[in-house]
């Protein structure tokens, strides 16, 4: 009795320690960019990666990108500020992502990440050109 007890408790621990992990740290990536491109062809990559990757995105000023994700119940607004030299994605809201002190719902991070490799190949096979 007292060994299903232990791990009955030791169940719930577990469990209650997953549900916290799904809240991670809010990614901010800034990337140097190694080829050479200009600020056009930079644009030209971001907005091509946002559109495969199913994000709206709007020209905002020269060297600003705002970038919209509606997933299911959830979206995300971002802010991409770039040079021909570097770029960095920022998060500026989220409806339905659990975010509030710094962090977010990992699915977040996921996106970010899969928006700045598809901008980083954009600009590989841009450079090439």
């Amino acid at each position: 009795m007292k060994i299903s007890y232990k791990l009955l408790i030791s169940l719930a621990c577990i469990v209650s320690l997953a549900g916290c992990a799904r809240n991670v740290p809010i990614l901010t990536p800034q990337t140097t960019i190694v080829t050479q491109n200009s600020l056009s062809s930079v644009k030209k990559a971001i907005l091509e990666a946002g559109k495969n990757r199913k994000w709206v995105m709007t020209e905002v000023s020269p060297g600003v990108i705002n970038g919209l994700l509606k997933n299911r119940k959830h979206d995300v607004q971002i802010r991409i500020n770039y040079t021909a030299k570097n770029y960095s994605i920022n998060y500026v809201k989220s409806h339905e992502l659990r975010e509030g002190d710094g962090k977010i719902h990992r699915n977040y991070n996921r996106w970010v990440n899969n928006l700045d490799r598809d901008i980083q190949l954009n600009l590989s096979l841009l450079a090439n050109k």
